[in-house]
């Protein structure tokens, strides 16, 4: 699958990706929401070339598993169908 088509399985939005915050506001996917005790919720967030990394890492992951990868799916509880 090509770069697009995976990112084209996300909802994007403008936001702050958690691991290039100094980016400032650009594209991105929500990829998992914490709640921390006493601090409402927190939505974290991943620029496509951090989804796209993600991905990569997870369709690795099913390589050695012997799985079978199924894009779009970062972030959700129970991923390991990768």
């Amino acid at each position: 699958m090509q770069r697009q088509q995976i990112l084209d399985l996300y909802t994007w939005s403008p936001g702050v990706c958690f691991r290039h915050p100094e980016k400032g506001v650009t594209r991105t996917t929500p990829i998992k929401t914490l709640h921390p005790r006493d601090d409402g919720s927190h939505e974290i967030r991943a620029c496509e070339d951090c989804l796209i990394a993600m991905e990569g890492i997870r369709r690795e992951k099913a390589a050695r598993a012997g799985s079978e990868y199924e894009p779009g799916h970062v972030g959700e509880c129970g991923e390991q169908r990768a």
